[in-house]
């Protein structure tokens, strides 16, 4: 009799193997109150170093971090009106603490333009406080009702950035900049995913912003998973809170604004993009553990040969972890290590050590091959290079194939309920078609130029839509 699969197959059951692997690879459980999460430690050390990734990037492009209260005041809210009614389905509201009704509820934090603005507005003063370039990592708080672990939860972690520019052309240029050059950067050359770099159209627009730009990613069933967006304020929150400057010409002028922010979904879109019926394969330039060295046995000499070739790994510059817990047994400790998606195990036994060598399996192409123990500090970083560029072709060939160029709203439905994503000019598409697909559950993702490119308006001539089934 076959054994049974250690996951639900993909291709049976996306979502029960999507959650199947995040409970088997030990990544993430569910919270006391529904919509929560609990990362645990493996969970975690993904995203630390999705944060570690991005930060640099963040911190290259010149803003600084900072952190701001979790609570806010409901007044807050309500003064951009079109933000506040954008957001009102889901916020979390405080209205006692300390045993007393307060004097005015608080809302946990869903997002951070009302608040940091109330301190914008007292600390720019003058053009030379210009541009102001902040980012805060935290958590927020939006109250979801079909909760599913990292994609959608009532509470997740993220990093938010908030600027103020002196024109609408640096603020632009900004909002692009951080779009290209940290987003895009990271998930491309990091995650390995081929996301779309695109423009949302009115209808998907943040509340409160004048353009919102996203980068949209396929995931392993055809889906779209909107990554990350980065959205162009205008003064529409310059406005609402009287956030004003003294320009060079003497006179008072309001700022201009961005915010943009990436989240724990995108530990969401690794799982979906990457993952197969063995479980996570996560990219080497992105894994907290590049290389795992096992021990098949408990013999002296091959626990001391595991260390060893753990400290010439490391001190080559990879991340490594050794396990020579060998009171469990070898196979298992292999299967929960394909689970977890470590892009390389070396595996040493005492065949292997008299022999001079050791198995290399690679989890992204699969495989194994016995390599000279004293060559696999010198040939390890080619591989570990290879297979993150494997990943990055596989998430690119995905996308082409599954992707067809349609002419009629009834064909962008149909390729997009198929689990494929359809490009339709947005000339033949336009806001009616927009709405006939919502009643279908499909959405446009975004709009990109004719050459691929981001567009500079939603009417600009020669628009793609980019329509699929979304998470």
């Amino acid at each position: 009799m076959a054994k049974a699969p250690v996951l639900t197959p993909r291709a049976d059951d996306f979502p029960r193997w999507y959650q199947d692997l995040i409970n088997k690879a030990e990544l993430a459980d569910n919270g006391p109150v529904r919509g929560t999460m609990v990362i645990r430690p493996y969970g975690y050390g993904l995203w630390e170093r999705m944060q570690q990734e991005m930060d640099a990037r963040i911190k290259a492009a010149g803003a600084s971090n900072a952190y701001f209260p979790l609570f806010i005041p409901q007044s807050y809210l309500t003064k951009e009106a079109e933000h506040v009614e954008g957001f009102a389905p889901e916020l979390a509201v405080v209205t006692h603490g300390g045993g007393k009704e307060l004097e005015e509820p608080v809302v946990v934090r869903p997002t951070s333009e009302t608040i940091i603005n109330e301190y914008f507005s007292k600390w720019v003063q003058s053009y030379r406080d210009l541009p102001l370039l902040i980012n805060q990592w935290a958590n927020v708080v939006r109250w979801e009702m079909r909760p599913r672990v990292f994609l959608r939860t009532s509470e997740f972690l993220w990093q938010e950035g908030h600027t103020a520019h002196a024109s609408y052309e640096d603020a632009r240029d900004y909002a692009a900049r951080i779009h290209r050059d940290v987003y895009a950067d990271f998930m491309v050359n990091v995650l390995g995913i081929d996301v779309v770099l695109g423009r949302k159209t009115a209808k998907e627009r943040f509340a409160g912003a004048i353009n919102t730009l996203t980068l949209e990613g396929m995931m392993g069933d055809g889906k779209a998973l909107q990554m990350g967006t980065s959205h162009e304020l205008g003064q529409n929150f310059a406005k609402a809170f009287n956030t004003q400057y003294l320009s060079k010409d003497g006179k008072q002028e309001l700022v201009w604004q961005t915010s943009w922010g990436v989240s724990t979904r995108m530990v969401g879109g690794l799982i979906m993009s990457h993952g197969d019926d063995s479980g996570l394969r996560v990219p080497p330039r992105l894994a907290p553990v590049q290389v795992v060295v096992l021990a098949i046995k408990g013999d002296d000499a091959v626990i001391a040969k595991v260390r060893e070739i753990g400290d010439t790994l490391r001190a080559a510059g990879l991340r490594v972890q050794v396990d020579d817990r060998t009171d469990t047994p070898f196979g298992r400790r292999a299967v929960d290590w394909e689970l977890k998606g470590v892009p390389v195990r070396i595996e040493v036994g005492p065949r292997d050590l008299e022999g001079g060598t050791a198995m290399v399996a690679r989890r992204i192409p699969g495989g194994k091959e016995p390599v000279a123990i004293e060559a696999l500090a010198g040939l390890l970083p080619a591989i570990l290079e290879e297979d993150q560029a494997l990943l990055l072709r596989q998430s690119r060939e995905r996308r082409e194939a599954r992707t067809s160029d349609v002419k009629t709203v009834e064909e962008a439905g149909e390729v997009a309920s198929a689990g494929g994503w359809a490009r339709i000019p947005w000339a033949e598409l336009g806001p009616e078609g927009e709405a006939k697909l919502a009643e279908q559950a499909v959405s446009v993702r975004c709009l990109v130029a004719e050459d691929g490119s981001v567009p500079d308006a939603d009417d600009a001539p020669g628009n793609v839509a980019i329509v699929a089934r979304a998470y």
